[in-house]
């Protein structure tokens, strides 16, 4: 599937890595990052509503979809810092040496790490239903923490958790997209199938995207917290509510990396893009006013 009036390409960001990825439209470029499970199709509304007048360009992550899936021998492979590279390179050989940025759930963190590591790319950054990795660490405990098993299922050596999920890989990326959803219509049969058919294929690489959050993302994080180091552009979060379950103040969090920050709370389920395309579209041209 493809975002209907978008072109597919396949560019190479890396040696030995493509990454699949639509674009459309003209204009000033805008790169949409989607999160887990899914894949690029996730903002075709959005994307549609942005090309009237802007360059949307919309891949699939590293490891996701489409795009190549490399080992990961290392434990870098997946580091937001590798992947936050891979989307400049892409905007790059696209022929936008800068461009706005937005991210949902992994792809925000993806979005996060380009924003402190190329400044003068990211002109403009949005990231949707997440935390910076070591807040969102911080702030899990006890048993409200249990929504969030996956984290630390993933977090484990390799090995195990790629024979779980691989034994049935529908059940569990499919639990995420019924649990997360407010509005199950917000995702079609197709969108759904094709999200979990690309899962399918991509369990090892998933899973290494995980635990690199609870290693080497939390490692460079931390490091950019201790040097004083922020997101310098305008800066657009927007959220669930989360604060009133986990018992924090997520614009409170925000604003200590971002100094220039709109925070929302927008009052649907976690596949915002999806369920409500509008008030999200609607944000994101407000951010690139600023």
């Amino acid at each position: 599937m493809n975002i209907p009036g978008f072109t597919a390409h396949r560019v190479p960001v890396a040696d030995g890595v493509s990454l699949h990825v639509a674009v459309g439209g003209a204009g000033r470029p805008v790169v949409l990052l989607h999160g887990f499970p899914q894949t690029h199709l996730m903002w075709r509304q959005v994307a549609a509503g942005l090309a009237s007048d802007h360059t949307v360009i919309c891949p699939d992550l590293r490891g996701y979809g489409a795009s190549d899936k490399p080992a990961d021998p290392d434990g870098l492979s997946y580091a937001k810092r590798t992947m936050a590279a891979d989307v400049v390179a892409l905007a790059r050989a696209l022929g936008h040496e800068s461009f706005a940025l937005a991210g949902h759930d992994r792809g925000a963190l993806v979005a996060f790490r380009a924003g402190l590591d190329h400044p003068d790319a990211v002109t403009h950054l949005a990231l949707l239903d997440v935390l910076p990795t070591p807040d969102m660490w911080e702030v899990l405990h006890g048993s409200s923490a249990a929504v969030a098993f996956h984290l630390y299922l993933m977090a484990q050596p390799p090995g195990l958790p790629e024979q779980l999920i691989g034994a049935a890989p529908d059940l569990f990326f499919g639990h995420f997209l019924d649990l997360w959803t407010r509005d199950p219509s917000a995702i079609p049969a197709d969108v759904r199938a094709a999200y979990l058919a690309a899962c399918r294929t991509a369990v090892p690489s998933i899973v290494a995207d995980y635990r690199a959050s609870a290693g080497v993302d939390t490692e460079h994080d931390l490091a950019d917290r201790a040097a004083g180091n922020v997101l310098g552009m305008p800066v657009t979060v927007l959220q669930q509510d989360w604060g009133a379950v986990l018992g924090y103040d997520a614009a409170a969090l925000w604003r200590a990396w971002a100094p220039d920050l709109e925070h929302r709370t927008v009052d649907c389920g976690h596949f915002m893009a999806e369920e409500a395309p509008d008030e999200i579209t609607s944000a994101l041209r407000k951010l690139l006013t600023r």
